[in-house]
C-alpha cells in the first residue's frame, strides 16, 4: 500500500489528490433516516417510496436483508441474536461513517438497543421516524403476508416505548402518502 504524503497535494495509491479536497469520514456527516415500527407496519413499503422522493441517493439498509441472505445462524441462540443486532447497529454507523446517506428500517426491541444506537449515531444527522399502524391493520397484514407469526406485531408494540421520534406517521392510507409526509418533515427540520 502506498504511503500517504501530506502537503498541498497528496499521493495515495499512486493518485494525486489536492489535500484540501480530502474529507475525513466525520466531515461527511452522513444523513440517516430511521424508520422504526412493529413488524407488518409498512416500513419496507414506506422505505421504497421514501427513497424515490428524497433529493439525493440514500442507501436502504435493514436487518431483514441480512437475515434473508442467510447471514444469521440457522439455529440462533439468544447470544447469537444479541451479537447479530450488535453488529447490525455498528454496521449502520460504519456505513454512515463512510459517508453513506441511509434509510434504515428497524424494530428497536430493547431499551439497550435504543441506547446503543443513540451513542453510535451521535456523529451523524439522524432523523428518527415512528411508524404506527392500528392493531386491526397489523393483524390483517400478518394474515395476508403469510410469513409472519400472528401476534408478532402486537409483541413489537413496545418498540415505541424505547425511542424518541423526530416525526411520527399514524395509520396513513398508502406507503406513498406516508413517505411524502416523512420527506416533507425531513426537509423542513
Amino acid at each position: 500500500m502506498a504511503d500517504f504524503i501530506t502537503g498541498p497535494f497528496s499521493a495515495y495509491d499512486g493518485h494525486m489528490i489536492k489535500a484540501d479536497s480530502l474529507k475525513t469520514s466525520s466531515e461527511a456527516r452522513a444523513r440517516i433516516i430511521i424508520l422504526n415500527g412493529t413488524s407488518s407496519s409498512g416500513k419496507t413499503s414506506i422505505a421504497v417510496e421514501l427513497r424515490k422522493l428524497l433529493p439525493d441517493t440514500f442507501c436502504y439498509f435493514a436487518s431483514d436483508q441480512l437475515a434473508s441472505a442467510g447471514f444469521r445462524a440457522l439455529k440462533p441462540t439468544t447470544e447469537e441474536r444479541n451479537r447479530f443486532f450488535d453488529g447490525f447497529h455498528k454496521s449502520v454507523a460504519s456505513f454512515a461513517d463512510a459517508g453513506n446517506d441511509m434509510v434504515v428500517e428497524h424494530i428497536v426491541e430493547e431499551q439497550a438497543w435504543a441506547d446503543d444506537l443513540g451513542k453510535l449515531l451521535v456523529p451523524f444527522d439522524t432523523f428518527w421516524v415512528g411508524i404506527y399502524s392500528s392493531m386491526s391493520a397489523l393483524r390483517e397484514r400478518e394474515k395476508r403476508r403469510g410469513d409472519r407469526i400472528i401476534g408478532e406485531a402486537e409483541f413489537h408494540l413496545k418498540t415505541h416505548n424505547y425511542c424518541s421520534y423526530d416525526f411520527e406517521v399514524h395509520n396513513v392510507s398508502t406507503p406513498h402518502d406516508a413517505a411524502l409526509a416523512i420527506e416533507r418533515a425531513w426537509v423542513r427540520r
